[in-house]
């Protein structure tokens, strides 16, 4: 794997690829002639995790594709968002788009795990024509609530903004002794072994003056101040035009088992079960990795 670096229109995007470039890339001419003749395959991170996530994946999944996996904004090694941004869900769509087009290419593969899944659905429905498949990971559509939900929602959101204000700079100076001190806080929030979660949390943290912090931004903790209705889910659904694989944990969220997918408008939707839970990618990485590339076979030409 290579660090690779990708600017935004408002700030660079950090990641790692199967593929080595010059950085930062800035203009879609720098991978001219670079990820030819294989196809591109985008993952997509979880809230809170990072690029790291996709480790145990790149190994087979590079054979056949060119790998590009990124640090969400405020996540990993990517930089947090200008101050007055509190991370609004449809602004990783938009990072999504902007970062397709910089790869340039006539359309690209998308798996996202968890928040990733969710994103990728919505770039997906939006710009249909640029998704050859997506694979999803322990996440299918957007979170929703009826619209009558909306004052609530809103309050609160804007309650946990002013939480977080309070707060500011009692969280900057939260801090850990050690490495294992943040390792063993991960395993036991994710329910993970400490070999499964180790990469994600090694590009998490930062060590500074003999202590342990989060690199990730705190403001990804405040609440949305809203959230779309169940209509907009299924126009969403109904939008998407490419096939779609459903992966989900053994002791993963169950809201995500499909019983008949076709009565919830999913057109092209086929479902799997691995051992593991919500980070099952990391736990079962070789049924994944398996399953991915027996699905995106049967619709991208692979480069043998």
């Amino acid at each position: 794997m290579y660090q690779i670096e990708f600017q935004l229109a408002e700030q660079p995007l950090s990641g790692l690829a199967s593929f080595p470039t010059e950085q930062p890339i800035a203009d879609k001419s720098q991978l001219s002639g670079i990820l030819a003749p294989k196809p591109v395959m985008v993952m997509l991170h979880g809230w809170q995790d990072n690029a790291a996530s996709f480790a145990p994946l790149f190994g087979p999944l590079a054979e056949h594709f060119h790998v590009i996996a990124i640090d969400w904004p405020g996540h990993g090694l990517s930089a947090p968002r200008a101050a007055d941004n509190f991370y609004h869900f449809v602004d990783y769509v938009d990072d999504l788009a902007q970062l397709v087009e910089l790869l340039d290419q006539p359309q690209v593969t998308l798996v996202g795990h968890s928040m990733g899944a969710l994103v990728s659905v919505c770039y997906a429905a939006a710009f249909s024509d640029k998704v050859a498949s997506l694979s999803l990971i322990e996440g299918l559509a957007p979170l929703s609530e009826q619209t009558f939900n909306a004052p609530e929602r809103l309050r609160q959101g804007i309650q946990s903004r002013q939480r977080y204000r309070a707060r500011a700079q009692q969280r900057q100076s939260r801090s850990m002794a050690t490495f294992q001190q943040a390792l063993d806080l991960r395993c036991s929030v994710n329910d993970v072994l400490p070999e499964h979660i180790q990469p994600v949390v090694e590009r998490a943290v930062l060590q500074r003056e003999g202590r342990w912090y989060w690199r990730h931004d705190n403001r990804l903790r405040c609440d949305s101040l809203y959230r779309m209705s169940p209509d907009h889910i299924d126009a969403l659904i109904s939008a998407l035009t490419c096939p779609v694989l459903s992966i989900i944990g053994q002791t993963g969220y169950r809201r995500l088992k499909l019983q008949h997918p076709e009565a919830q408008g999913w057109k092209k939707l086929k479902q799997v079960e691995v051992a593991g839970g919500h980070h099952c990618h990391l736990q079962s990485s070789e049924r994944v990795a398996e399953e991915i590339l027996l699905f995106s076979s049967k619709f991208n030409a692979l480069a043998e």
